[in-house]
């Protein structure tokens, strides 16, 4: 069953927004909601434009042809490397782990 608003229900809707919000605070509500749209519609239309021009340029390059040097990389960069700790840190970690070991070694008894 699809339900309709018909008149009757957007005054009462009406009504009860005027109370809860006040006659001076409607204007505020109106111009914060039409930005919010306005801005969704301009994120949603640039991540549509964006799509495209991907798309176009993947259909432009075949990837056959893409060698492993001209391969793109991975935006993190970093991520393709192990981490780097320094010696102080490795070894507090080991003397945490060693801790947490006994703790769970010593509750399971």
């Amino acid at each position: 069953m699809p339900f309709r608003l018909g008149p009757l229900e957007l005054v009462i809707i009406l009504v009860i927004v005027l109370l809860i919000f006040g006659v001076g605070k409607l204007p505020q509500i109106g111009k914060s909601l039409g930005e919010g749209l306005k801005s969704f519609k301009q994120g949603v239309s640039e991540d549509s434009e964006e799509a495209a021009k991907e798309k176009e340029e993947n259909k432009t390059e075949p990837k056959a042809e893409q060698s492993a040097a001209e391969a793109p990389k991975s935006e993190t960069g970093a991520m393709d490397e192990p981490a780097k700790v320094s010696e102080e840190d490795l070894e507090a970690f080991k003397k945490w782990q060693a801790e947490q070991s006994g703790k769970t070694a010593s509750k399971a008894k």
